[in-house]
């Protein structure tokens, strides 16, 4: 009778399988082995960074919880028009029968990029209609309206209407196009209690002391504020050539906070290595490709010039039609007028006025939002933070819902007209009426 032999090259060749594998598991090598499917938009840099939202056998709950752990506080912002508690209501419980949305996971399915659509929704166009079929019986002017037309730019979101609720409709009714004193969100301005260091009272060791870079950051607000090179870099023998993320960290918490949310930092905050261009879905400039974004990518690293950074720094990556239509746009005009000195403080419009608009913080000042998703997605977040600031709110709208418009950079007139101001004001106006007629 025949017996078995082991064979050695086979089982060596499955146990070094093995160890790749569960090395690829545990991090230490290439993860994509293990992605069933290709990740949303709003993911994909973070897909392999897998315990950021998965669990070992946390199932849908874990998920949940993952989603919550990072969107709840933007839901709150925007008071969500949709919250968990609508759905968890027993009044509503007809609605979760037809629309469980209780779980994020219910629309927002990811690795299946045949059934996801833009932002991440996974949910048929017409998954309004379910909930709201009769919308007509109660507000005419929708009669007629397709059913996958309610997410169209200027009508309805499902989370974020902050825009659209018809009381600031109406309050922002007839304004015209451009406001007569338009000025972006205010600078960034903060007290300096540190005396103005010169370019004599740098603190960098000899073989560290190059001239250009010291007259660099001799001009920057680093020395005004009496930010020397030790700050950043240490001293003595815990000197570092390349100063650390941290540093950055240590004086801009706010910056840096909202800098790992949005896409340019979120794979740092996930424990990966920082983003690069060539990791991006949008175009991007082949000679930018492997540029790793930290603070220093964009404000540079010496002389942090938020100039440079609000316009320069965008474009020496970004590649797209948008991009590269923006130097030909009333907005750069205006941009270039008031680096000139021609234009009034505030009347010029970079990439990061509409992108990174500046928020309250410090106690009444104002910093840079560096979370780009913060009102980019549906682009109607931009209005109230941003568009108003310029713009009446019916050209806002308008402009933000025209596709080709948004491509060109806002170079021309709006070719759309959104007619929620209209439906508003044609709503008010009925009820009027019907309460005249109440005896």
């Amino acid at each position: 009778m025949a017996t078995s032999r082991f064979r050695w090259p086979a089982a060596l060749a499955t146990f070094a399988l093995a160890l790749y594998l569960a090395a690829a598991f545990a991090g230490q090598c290439e993860r994509s082995l293990f992605l069933p499917g290709e990740t949303s938009a709003g993911h994909h840099q973070i897909e392999l960074a897998c315990e950021s939202c998965h669990t070992r056998f946390g199932g849908r709950a874990a998920l949940e919880e993952a989603c919550v752990r990072c969107h709840a506080e933007q839901l709150a912002a925007v008071h969500d028009s949709h919250p968990r508690t609508k759905f968890t209501d027993p009044r509503n419980a007809d609605r979760v029968a037809l629309l469980d949305a209780r779980f994020c996971t219910t629309c927002h399915v990811e690795h299946q990029p045949e059934r996801t659509r833009a932002g991440g929704l996974s949910l048929p166009r017409d998954y309004c209609v379910r909930c709201h079929e009769d919308i007509a019986a109660d507000r005419p002017s929708h009669a007629g309206v397709a059913f996958d037309g309610c997410a169209s730019g200027g009508c309805h979101n499902f989370h974020d209407n902050q825009a659209l609720y018809e009381d600031f409709l109406i309050a922002h009714a007839g304004e015209p196009p451009l406001r007569p004193e338009p000025r972006v969100t205010a600078r960034l301005a903060r007290t300096n209690h540190e005396k103005a260091l010169t370019a004599s009272e740098h603190d960098a060791p000899v073989h560290a002391s190059d001239a250009a870079v010291i007259a660099e950051w001799a001009v920057s607000a680093h020395a005004r504020g009496g930010v020397n090179c030790s700050r950043c870099h240490g001293s003595g023998v815990r000197w570092r050539d390349a100063a650390p993320l941290r540093a950055c960290e240590e004086c801009h918490d706010d910056e840096s906070a909202t800098f790992r949310t949005g896409k340019h930092g979120m794979r740092i905050a996930a424990g990966l290595s920082p983003m690069r261009p060539a990791l991006a879905r949008l175009p991007m400039k082949r000679d930018a490709a492997q540029r790793e974004l930290d603070c220093g990518a964009c404000h540079g690293a010496h002389d942090a010039d938020t100039r440079a950074a609000a316009v320069d720094a965008c474009l020496g990556c970004h590649d797209d039609a948008h991009s590269l239509a923006y130097q030909g746009s009333p907005h750069a005009a205006l941009w270039r007028a008031e680096q000139r000195g021609e234009s009034a403080p505030r009347s010029g419009v970079s990439c990061a006025s509409c992108h990174m608009p500046r928020r309250d913080a410090f106690g009444g000042g104002v910093a840079a939002h560096h979370d780009q998703n913060a009102n980019l997605r549906p682009n109607e977040k931009m209005v109230r933070s941003v568009c108003l600031a310029c713009h009446g709110l019916g050209f806002s709208l308008d402009a933000l819902a025209d596709d080709a418009l948004v491509r060109r950079n806002f170079a021309g007139a709006p070719a759309r007209v959104v007619e929620s101001i209209a439906w508003a004001e044609e709503r008010k106006k009925a009820d009027r009426e019907s309460a005249r007629r109440e005896p």
